[in-house]
């Protein structure tokens, strides 16, 4: 698989990475198997996915306990990314970055994860009560310490005030713009696919222009884009798309030129390409310093996501990408 680099740090990745939220948190929780997961993590790094995206607070815990089985046999074919910064209660979750907090939480993440060096430790959310500065400089020890080889900063629903349009973005390049007086930030994780563009704007060029990685979250639009899922076909209740103004019957339906539109672009490249791999070629297309992170907790889509590397999309292919109608429906 190609390679693409993260940060001032030029730390290599392959092109595509893997989501492992999906295999112990937040997506049908019924269908969620350890050894299923286990495959579908050596998958991805057999196909050349070599940065598996995991938290602490998936599971909790779960998550990086399965990834640290495949890294116990494997560490040397992966580059680890987790995060700090936010606990899970009963019905809730809170943030914290208290520096002790956040020094005890590396070190239980990298027991969990049976490695003794993390590559990308990001911070998860900040901690409204607790300056981002202390929180970032207790980060900046740990690099010091060797227990972590660089940092990031996840954007995923950290967007601005602004309910649609311009700006969505402008509380976290704020909170960038901070952070960075402290340390380097090598990797910003945000939001972006097909019908979810809007770090295009403002996030992905300030990134771009200061060399750091941006990790695309969510690139396949939790599963539309693939077009395997039905209209009103319903999710179970700990699914998150359950409650997501997107996935309601109607407007899974509203948005389905969406995928028509995919599967036109993969049918001119050969009856073996698919929508999803569509979706994550546009998003490589967006420069060299975005790498998607799809999430699957099965195998065959894990090589399939993988295989998006080797697609190039070409300009007509791309024109009429952005020509396809905006999504309705969403969180804002």
């Amino acid at each position: 698989m190609d390679r693409r680099t993260i940060g001032a740090g030029a730390l290599e990745v392959g092109a595509v990475g893997l989501g492992c939220m999906p295999m112990s948190w937040a997506y049908s929780g019924s269908r969620q198997r350890g050894d299923e997961s286990v495959r579908a993590v050596h998958g991805a790094l057999d196909a050349g996915s070599t940065l598996l995206d995991t938290a602490d607070m998936y599971g909790p815990f779960t998550n990086e306990l399965l990834v640290g089985r495949v890294l116990k046999e494997r560490r040397e074919d992966a580059f680890v990314s987790t995060k700090v910064g936010l606990l899970v209660g009963e019905q809730h979750i809170v943030a914290n970055g208290r520096p002790g907090y956040v020094k005890r939480a590396c070190d239980a993440s990298l027991r969990r994860l049976q490695t003794d060096v993390i590559d990308l430790y990001q911070l998860h959310r900040e901690d409204p009560e607790v300056p981002v500065e202390e929180t970032w400089g207790a980060m900046a020890e740990l690099v010091q310490a060797g227990k972590v080889r660089a940092l990031g900063l996840c954007a995923v629903g950290a967007r601005g005030g602004r309910r649609s349009g311009g700006g969505l973005h402008d509380a976290t390049i704020g909170l960038l713009k901070r952070v960075q007086q402290v340390f380097p930030v090598s990797a910003v994780e945000a939001e972006l696919s097909v019908w979810s563009p809007e770090a295009l704007e403002s996030l992905l060029p300030w990134c771009e222009a200061r060399g750091i990685g941006f990790l695309a979250a969510m690139p396949l639009g939790n599963g539309f884009l693939t077009g395997t899922l039905t209209p009103g076909e319903g999710f179970e209740p700990d699914d998150l798309r359950a409650r997501h103004p997107r996935f309601t019957a109607e407007m899974m339906a509203a948005n389905q030129p969406i995928v028509a539109g995919l599967r036109r672009t993969a049918a001119r490249h050969g009856a073996e390409v698919t929508p999803a791999q569509v979706a994550l070629a546009w998003i490589l297309a967006q420069g060299r310093h975005v790498i998607p992170v799809p999430g699957t907790k099965q195998e065959r889509w894990a090589r399939q996501n993988a295989a998006a590397a080797a697609l190039r999309l070409t300009p007509a292919d791309l024109a009429e990408v952005a020509e396809l109608p905006g999504a309705r429906g969403s969180w804002d």
